[in-house]
């Protein structure tokens, strides 16, 4: 007697037959499976760092991500989260970006790329820095003296680092310092010397800044040999020109002209 000349109550009993063995053989396939991948050979016995840990080290990853730690390092090898480890380590300061590999047979490999704070972003001390990428982060550094502030928007950040860069090697020139840079909510621009000085550098793009920049340092020394005093202030918003103030003494001076005082 062929399959086909089988009565059918016996047909569907065979067909129930078989795939119940198919149901149970992939049942034991899936608990043997979870059985192998939660065995303890295949826990995660350690987390090694590398890359830049200049501000990291095993004492403060371990205190500041203990009970992340602990949860990740009883997961399994191969069921491990690799993202979560990823933006566990990311939410430590300093750190702005981090590779998770896993290392046969236990192990986590994460390397680590830490920020390289520039500036502060605000005031000095506000716990806010500024990358050299124009990244803001927050984190304190360890020697903040010599730090620059850069204020302004916080998605504006690369474009003042930007600038802030620019307006400093040219009055470097001159030996001065740029000790702070706003760009306000209006969209003008102001800075500060090391020396106190305020500077008043109005709307523009970086090209039209930098001009005004260069018309202060190219005359400036023209100046002070005539006019003694430390400069207070300087407004570049001028067209042709910028005002000086001076202790004791303001002037007006045209590119091509000759600066002119008023007396105060």
């Amino acid at each position: 007697m062929t399959q086909s000349d089988l009565p059918t109550d016996v047909k569907l009993m065979t067909a129930a037959t078989h795939a119940l063995a198919v149901v149970f053989v992939v049942l034991c396939l899936v608990a043997l499976g979870t059985w192998a991948v939660r065995h303890p050979v295949w826990s995660v016995k350690a987390i090694s760092v590398h890359g830049d840990v200049a501000h990291q080290n095993v004492v403060t990853f371990r205190a500041q991500l203990a009970t992340q730690m602990k949860n990740n390092l009883s997961a399994s090898f191969l069921t491990v989260d690799l993202q979560q480890v990823k933006r566990m380590f990311e939410s430590v300061p300093w750190v702005r970006n981090a590779v998770v590999q896993r290392e046969f047979p236990n192990r986590l490999r994460v390397t680590l790329q830490e920020h390289e704070a520039v500036a502060w972003w605000g005031a000095s001390g506000s716990g806010q820095l500024v990358s050299r990428l124009g990244e803001v982060f927050e984190a304190s550094p360890d020697d903040s003296d010599g730090l620059p502030e850069l204020v302004g928007p916080p998605e504006q950040s690369a474009q003042v680092w930007a600038l802030y860069q620019l307006l400093s090697a040219e009055l470097a020139r001159l030996e001065l310092g740029l000790a702070r840079l706003e760009l306000t909510e209006r969209g003008s621009w102001r800075a500060e010397l090391d020396n106190g000085a305020r500077m008043e550098l109005g709307r523009g793009n970086p090209d039209e800044l930098l001009a005004r920049a260069q018309r202060f340092t190219a005359t400036l020394s023209q100046l002070t040999e005539r006019y003694a005093g430390a400069v207070q202030s300087v407004d570049l918003r001028y067209p042709n020109g910028y005002a000086l103030r001076m202790r004791g003494v303001t002037t007006v001076t045209e590119v091509s002209t000759n600066p002119t005082q008023k007396t105060r």
